[in-house]
């Protein structure tokens, strides 16, 4: 077990030690109300008492009944001692996990900026031998002809999941940010964005049936083992592996073309999904609310525009970058063995005629 993972499940025994302590006060603060009651009782017996016996009698049940009260009010006391003492702990074990997350973050990082030289290398090596070879002419009438292939209009499955049992994320804002900025964007009419709520896994292929998507967007919670938060009937999570993910892509409509996973740690499920769809994105450790809306409605106000995967993808870092958010490299793009995000093109706009000659 990792460091991280040590600290984390620190974090959630702290949780639930403080919980435990809250529930012993609130016990202890239910008794001194109801002794609170009883005293109230006894005093108003005691001024109507007609004999010194009586009054004598309610004099010793007020006295035992102040006893306990004072006995539960120190034990709530040492409840609040308890609790204070359990939330400096809780308080330090969060700092070790934030800690941590930020040194493999760090470290992710670096391997990041390593593969890339090295995918940069590999990259300059091909495309000096393709500028040599004879048939370079060739593939860029093919290219040609592709880009006119492409569909005028393009529909964005935007599959959401906020499980009750799961820390709220506002992923009405994210959706309602992608519309807006599809609206805006210079092709608008080109891009049709359609919504699905409380998604649970039955409701991913039925939605892909009906509307046969050319991008499918998964917004909500993902966990740190590559499964993707989904709803059950009554509302709380389901997970589901990526393994499932990917043969449920595999299933699916060939009409697909990128997979968006808009969800924490999602990295590996979009680079498993490029074995049958084109491009995918997916982020490599957890990214916030505001990263995650800016990011993505952005991307999509790029691919309204007639851009590239690549260049959608570049903008939309920028945005981030721009706001000031420090979760640029967060998001990762994957694409096919062979392909070049930079020329993946998602949609030609209405109008847009590209010529053969």
């Amino acid at each position: 077990m990792s460091s991280l993972d040590s600290y984390r499940r620190n974090v959630t025994r702290k949780r639930e030690e403080i919980a435990k302590l809250q529930q012993g006060k609130a016990k202890e603060q239910t008794k001194i109300a109801s002794l609170s009651g009883k005293i109230n009782s006894a005093s108003q017996a005691l001024s109507r008492a007609n004999s010194a016996s009586t009054a004598k009698s309610k004099v010793r049940e007020i006295e035992r009944y102040q006893r306990e009260q004072a006995a539960s009010e120190k034990k709530v006391a040492d409840f609040d001692n308890k609790i204070a003492r359990k939330q400096k702990e809780l308080s330090d074990e969060q700092k070790k996990v934030s800690r941590e997350e930020e040194n493999e973050s760090k470290k992710r990082r670096r391997e990041l900026e390593r593969e890339a030289s090295a995918h940069q290398s590999r990259m300059n090596q091909i495309n000096s031998t393709l500028k040599k070879h004879d048939g370079l002419h060739q593939s860029t009438i093919a290219t040609l002809k592709a880009l006119q292939d492409l569909p005028e209009k393009i529909v964005v499955l935007f599959l959401a999941s906020n499980p009750a049992d799961a820390q709220h994320l506002r992923l009405d804002e994210e959706a309602r940010s992608i519309g807006d900025m599809i609206r805006k964007s210079k092709h608008r009419d080109s891009v049709s964005f359609e919504s699905r709520w409380a998604v649970q896994p039955m409701d991913v292929l039925q939605a892909i049936n009906e509307l046969n998507p050319t991008i499918v967007h998964f917004s909500g919670h993902g966990s740190d083992l590559d499964e993707i938060v989904f709803q059950d009937t009554n509302g709380n999570t389901k997970l589901v592996s990526k393994e499932a993910i990917v043969q449920t892509m595999m299933a699916s409509s060939s009409d697909i073309r990128l997979v968006f996973f808009n969800t924490c740690y999602s990295y590996s499920q979009a680079e498993a999904v490029t074995q049958h769809v084109e491009a995918a994105i997916g982020m490599n450790t957890s990214i916030g609310d505001d990263a995650a809306r800016l990011f993505s409605s952005q991307f999509y106000s790029a691919i309204g525009f007639g851009l590239s995967i690549e260049k959608a993808f570049e903008q939309a870092k920028a945005l981030v970058m721009m706001e000031g958010l420090r979760e640029e490299n967060t998001p990762e793009l994957f694409v096919q063995e062979g392909l070049d995000s930079n020329e993946l093109i998602i949609v030609r706009p209405e109008g847009v005629v590209e010529s053969i000659e």
